[in-house]
């Protein structure tokens, strides 16, 4: 008897790998473009304070305003926050609470990508001052790009608002979507044989220069 060996290594199972590999790779391109695209507007505009101010800062509408409300029956500083939200109306994740028990003041913010929130209650007389800004679509781009809903200086910060917990689960999706599409491209670079020079030397490149940020610049004292 003699015994069957497997074979992994056939052809068609590359012509499969191949054909599926062209596919994610244009189909994973098509779906995260505009994502691609507003991640590096938005880099731009980080990267640029000028443009900041110029195109979207002093065009923002700040009002404020002052409105009574109930004691908050919950206790702890997410649950009334969440409370007087609820009687304002108002929705977004929540950050940067701050609660002097003393004073009986309770302050926090409240951030969307259109609009922001700054909310100071005091709790003794029931009165509370709401302030609101709302920015531009350069100020949109500005948002999204930072709005994460977690503080790395604050790591037991939870996101609190579903859309931010959406919006969280599309950028990882993206960035795994990324991973998978570089790789495909290695691939499918590889393949073509008289391309591997060209190829090689624009890799040394993109290392030796990435290289130099996350090796070189963190050496410096």
């Amino acid at each position: 008897m003699t015994e069957m060996q497997p074979q992994i290594r056939s052809p068609r199972f590359f012509r499969a790998f191949e054909t599926w590999n062209r596919k994610f790779h244009i189909y994973l391109g098509l779906y995260f473009l505009l994502f691609i695209w507003l991640f590096s507007i938005s880099g731009l505009v980080l990267n640029h304070p000028r443009w900041q101010f110029a195109q979207f800062w002093p065009t923002r509408e700040q009002t404020s305003f002052e409105q009574s409300f109930q004691a908050p029956v919950a206790t702890g500083n997410l649950p009334m926050a969440q409370d007087l939200m609820r009687q304002f109306k108002i929705d977004g994740e929540i950050y940067q609470l701050t609660n002097n028990v003393e004073q009986g003041q309770f302050a926090f913010r409240v951030m969307k990508p259109r609009t922001r929130f700054l909310i100071k209650a005091d709790l003794k007389s029931q009165r509370a001052t709401i302030e609101r800004i709302r920015v531009n679509g350069w100020g949109v781009l500005y948002a999204l790009h930072l709005f994460s809903g977690v503080r790395m200086e604050n790591p037991e910060l939870k996101r609190d608002w579903f859309w931010t917990k959406l919006w969280s689960f599309s950028m990882d999706a993206l960035a795994v979507g990324l991973v998978v599409m570089v790789l495909g491209g290695v691939y499918m670079w590889y393949q073509l044989k008289p391309k591997r020079g060209w190829g090689l030397v624009v890799l040394a490149l993109g290392i030796l220069s990435c290289g130099l940020f996350v090796f070189g610049l963190s050496r410096l004292p």
